[in-house]
């Protein structure tokens, strides 16, 4: 009887930061299901929750932010990976170089992905989509770089000498791009994205000596735990709801990921520096969403 062919990330480490829930919870358990261990960090715990997304859960009317570390784990390892879950403020350099050394110490630092996923921007969430910049508090500034671009930048500068010693390595941030358009309504939200897809691109300048890529992944419009509660509905039913009839689920973005990084090493130093989008990564790679389709690159109106 044949065996079973090896799963392609079998093998390999990889670390999710900010996977508590949507994006990088589904990331996470892609990279399970592709048979890799994953280091799946962020500050939700069963226990203890993450503070200040009050604002937002007033909007939505819920008391607790879905998901947690542990949830996520949970859910790699029934994908068929190995999961790890490490409670990190990826906002606090001193926790970012604990987890690495523990990373060293533990896995003799052989982290072959790095996903900076993890997204402070949401605590400043107002439900306001679209208003002038001069209208828009100074708080947004400080959820979307103080707590958002800043915290791609300490994990990829803590995750760099370790993929250095080995020469090689991925990096890969989570952003939204659609061909350099104008996020128009939210200014800073653009800038913030623009920031994320620049310092991808800076660290593959820097890192590409080394053997090391970096890249940005775009998604579309993800139906996230907070957007399908949002529209008072379910992965199960949010067909229902045609305001969702452009979404995609955070799965999809998931696959772009792991079969990014199942690619062969050249292929990726080809691709480094540059912003993808999921679409037109399934297309090159064959992978589809959940429902078995291929949606289409999300384009602003």
């Amino acid at each position: 009887m044949p065996s079973s062919p090896q799963p392609p990330l079998q093998g390999r480490l990889a670390l999710v930061t900010g996977a508590s829930r949507g994006a990088g919870r589904a990331i996470a358990i892609e990279l399970g299901a592709a048979g890799a261990t994953v280091i799946v960090t962020g500050r939700s715990t069963r226990a203890a929750p993450a503070a200040g997304y009050e604002s937002l859960l007033a909007l939505a009317g819920s008391d607790r932010m879905p998901g947690s570390i542990e949830d996520t784990a949970e859910q790699v390892e029934r994908a068929g990976g190995h999961a790890i879950a490490l409670r990190c403020d990826h906002g606090d350099e001193a926790q970012v170089a604990a987890l690495f050394a523990r990373i060293r110490a533990e896995h003799g630092g052989a982290l072959d992905l790095l996903v900076n996923n993890a997204w402070g921007g949401h605590e400043s969430f107002d439900g306001v989509f679209d208003a002038p910049f001069w209208e828009r508090p100074m708080r947004h500034w400080d959820a979307m770089f103080e707590h958002g671009v800043r915290l791609h930048l300490l994990a990829a500068r803590a995750a760099a000498p370790l993929m250095i010693e080995r020469g090689r390595g991925l990096v890969v941030a989570t952003t939204f791009w659609d061909r350099d358009r104008y996020l128009r309504g939210h200014l800073f939200y653009d800038l913030a994205k623009a920031a994320i897809t620049r310092l991808a691109f800076g660290i593959a300048e820097e890192l590409r000596p080394h053997g090391v890529a970096s890249l940005a992944v775009s998604p579309g419009w993800m139906r996230t735990e907070l957007v399908l509660q949002g529209h008072q509905t379910d992965e199960a039913h949010w067909r229902e709801r045609p305001a969702l009839a452009r979404t995609e689920s955070p799965h999809y973005l998931g696959r772009a990921i792991a079969a990014l990084a199942a690619d062969d090493p050249a292929a990726l130093a080809g691709k480094s520096g540059r912003v993808l989008r999921v679409a037109d990564l399934a297309r090159e790679y064959g992978f589809r969403d959940l429902d078995g389709r291929q949606p289409p690159a999300f384009e602003l109106d």
